[in-house]
């Protein structure tokens, strides 16, 4: 992201040279990836994803993942209480990741380790396959998607709009070159949102670059405090905001963030 264009349209192209493999191997596999730690990063968002869908709470029909990447595990707990689930992703590159695991095509990433601990940490006896099988069968579509625009999936949406819940992992700091274009692209996805429903949001914490393959790419340092700034001011309850610390030994030099976010927030009725 250049210093003098810092605009939405320099970090779309800025994104074009995203490399999926590179971002899975960098942040999905050991060190980061290692989920036999329950200090680490990977069960924390995890257990995060599973005590708040198991309130009880975030349910309904319809789910859209907001600049899904290409990452799936951000879903495995969402699938039991979804059955029609839409997955976006700014790049066709990471549209084609998600379709090989989705049609489970030779070369796509293992989730597996992702999907047993999930299934540990609900506790219903539910094997990792049985997982997968269940999230592979729920999600109906994938889309591309662009946070910046007003109609953030377009104007003939294939998505049933509007939906009962939102989620978003790493898009909406990773894609906005300010905090201020990072409000907007929050109220361009609320639209989307139906009044009541309920947002799930997961970032990464006073980052400003990280690397996916041959690339550095910028981001919108933001706090917890600016988090949940935003989703007040967006017309959102937060219902619950935590955030974890990254330990040393997953500093890994692929990025400078500092932590991770978790925000559970209710749309208000009205907005």
């Amino acid at each position: 992201m250049s210093q003098e264009d810092p605009s939405p349209e320099s970090v779309a192209a800025a994104y074009q040279r995203f490399e999926p493999a590179a971002y899975l191997r960098n942040n999905y596999t050991p060190p980061r990836g290692d989920l036999s730690h329950p200090g680490g990063v990977g069960p924390w968002k995890l257990r995060c994803l599973a005590e708040t869908f198991a309130t009880g709470e975030v349910t309904g029909r319809t789910l859209i993942d907001i600049g899904s990447g290409p990452t799936v595990y951000q879903l495995l707990s969402a699938c039991a209480h979804f059955e029609d689930i839409t997955m976006t992703d700014f790049l066709e590159a990471n549209r084609r990741e998600l379709a090989r695991w989705l049609r489970q095509e030779p070369g796509a990433f293992d989730w597996s380790a992702y999907s047993r601990h999930a299934c540990l940490l609900e506790g219903r006896g539910e094997s990792w396959r049985e997982k997968e099988r269940q999230l592979r069968d729920r999600v109906k579509r994938v889309l591309p998607v662009d946070v910046h625009q007003p109609q953030p999936l377009g104007a003939a949406s294939l998505a049933p709009l509007p939906a009962d819940a939102l989620l978003s992992a790493f898009c909406l700091e990773a894609v906005s070159p300010d905090l201020a274009s990072f409000r907007r692209a929050l109220g361009h996805i609320t639209t989307l949102l139906r009044p009541g429903g309920h947002l799930l949001l997961i970032g990464a914490l006073e980052e400003s670059w990280y690397q996916a393959g041959g690339v550095r790419l910028g981001v919108v340092p933001v706090s917890a405090g600016a988090v949940r700034e935003a989703l007040v001011r967006g017309g959102y309850e937060v219902r619950d905001l935590r955030t974890f610390a990254m330990p040393a030994p997953l500093q890994t030099g692929v990025d400078d963030a500092k932590g991770v976010f978790f925000a559970w927030a209710q749309k208000r009725a009205g907005v």
